[in-house]
């Protein structure tokens, strides 16, 4: 289960930088995901601290404007504590890039590579299929308009229980801590939202066949 879970958060973190052909893909060794995920981590890391820098940079700007309104030194204020978390975000991101490649070291490394690109090769297969099951499952969203990180978690639990014969309770737990790791503040109750109505839908397909 740890190999896994680790090769889990590897296809969610390199799915993005590896190549779509299939032959190329199986020809991937373990550090070029591994590099993969790594870039996508301090990529996210680095316009986090772009964005804290902006936000900064306008509060103090209103600051030095008009210090003197109130509605100034408010809206600055929460410029400052957004900047505080958007710098705690790239923090984090840079520690999870540090962590990663020794956590694999500890971990079956041919296991880890193998269901990464098993996952990521599904994902690529079945894409179109994905993408409309996930469409239909959604409440006033649109795929395309998903944070991409939230879209690959639910592409990701999809596939598991679609097309790996993952349990459905399984996959959508491991989606919601992804989620967790990885998403916005409220981004797990989303995903564990849309992938329950994902499974609800799957099993009324199964029974459908079956009738």
């Amino acid at each position: 289960m740890q190999a896994r879970r680790i090769a889990r958060e590897l296809a969610l973190l390199s799915i993005s930088q590896l190549p779509a052909s299939s032959e190329r893909l199986e020809a991937q060794a373990l550090s070029t995901v591994l590099v993969a995920a790594i870039r996508t981590l301090t990529s996210e890391a680095q316009d986090a601290l772009e964005t804290a820098a902006a936000e900064l940079q306008q509060s103090s700007t209103r600051l030095l404007n008009s210090e003197t309104r109130t509605t100034d030194v408010q809206s600055a204020r929460a410029m400052v504590n957004e900047a505080i978390e958007l710098t705690q975000t790239a923090i984090n991101r840079l520690g999870m890039a540090i962590e990663v490649p020794e956590i694999i070291q500890l971990s079956n490394q041919q296991d880890v590579r193998s269901y990464a690109l098993e996952i990521i090769g599904k994902v690529r297969e079945y894409q179109t299929e994905i993408d409309q099951l996930l469409t239909q499952s959604l409440v006033d969203w649109q795929l395309s308009r998903l944070a991409f990180i939230d879209r690959d978690i639910l592409r990701i639990a999809v596939t598991e229980i679609r097309y790996l014969g993952v349990p459905d309770r399984v996959a959508v737990n491991e989606a919601v801590e992804l989620a967790k790791r990885y998403s916005g503040e409220d981004g797990h109750r989303f995903i564990n939202g849309v992938l329950r109505r994902v499974t609800d839908q799957i099993k009324a397909e199964t029974r459908a066949l079956g009738e």
